[in-house]
């Protein structure tokens, strides 16, 4: 292979066997619960990074089911979300999150900088109830419950949020381990058509894990939860802070 082919042809590792294809990325019937809570501020300040701003001591905890994306396949993730605002304009910090499926996990953290590890997150039906569960190995991290499609939900409102930009920590180092790339990247999620939107009572536990530390912002009251279904694109990211360089610029 030559240098220009190599050129060409690299945009995710294996070069001659990717975990995934180029974008973009289409999400059919993208299936949501997001329970979010109040937690401890002090907490807050110890994982979000300058000069993200956080806005008020909440998470949003969310379960997604995605059954048809292109190039990622059926998978299910789970996650924190931390809402912030970022040179005056109101978003999402994402966390953590954890997933089941390889190829999502190596184009999402090669990509934008999604924080992404391996586990076995679930979102299912149980005859009246929405029950999302995360176990790393086989332990519980996470387990949330809502009342199934209880009350309809503000559309508008529900758009309006999912049209926020999300922000993301971008890390990937060099060969001796010190970090090559250290960005703050913002995305959005793009045409998006909002199926369905639910709103009920919530509950939300999570557990100590020294590996899967969700429980680390802990939960002291559930404030809301939502259940969402929607056909959506994942946008592309746009480098908006860099760490490595003086002032981000």
């Amino acid at each position: 292979m030559k240098i220009a082919d190599v050129r060409r042809t690299a945009y995710s590792m294996p070069l001659t066997n990717p975990s995934f294809p180029p974008g973009p990325y289409r999400f059919i019937d993208r299936e949501y619960m997001i329970i979010t809570y109040r937690t401890d501020p002090e907490a807050l300040a110890k994982v979000v990074p300058e000069p993200l701003e956080v806005t008020e001591p909440v998470v949003k905890y969310e379960f997604i089911r995605m059954p048809d994306s292109t190039g990622f396949g059926d998978y299910t993730e789970t996650g924190q979300v931390i809402p912030v605002r970022f040179n005056g304009q109101d978003g999402g910090y994402v966390h953590s999150m954890y997933l089941d499926d390889e190829s999502p996990i190596a184009g999402g953290r090669e990509l934008w900088g999604f924080p992404k590890k391996y586990a076995q997150p679930k979102l299912k039906v149980e005859t009246d109830t929405l029950v999302g569960t995360l176990h790393y190995g086989s332990v519980l991290c996470a387990s949330a419950t809502m009342g199934y499609k209880w009350v309809a939900g503000d559309k508008e409102k529900i758009l309006a949020s999912l049209l926020t930009p999300s922000f993301l920590l971008k890390i990937i180092p060099d060969v001796d381990a010190t970090p090559r790339i250290c960005e703050l990247v913002s995305y959005y999620l793009e045409d998006i058509t909002l199926k369905e939107c639910w709103v009920g009572p919530g509950a939300l536990g999570l557990f100590p894990h020294a590996l899967c530390n969700v429980a680390a912002l802990p939960v002291l009251e559930v404030l809301s939860a939502v259940h969402i279904k929607a056909d959506l694109t994942l946008g592309m990211g746009k480098v908006v802070y860099d760490y490595m360089k003086e002032n981000g610029a």
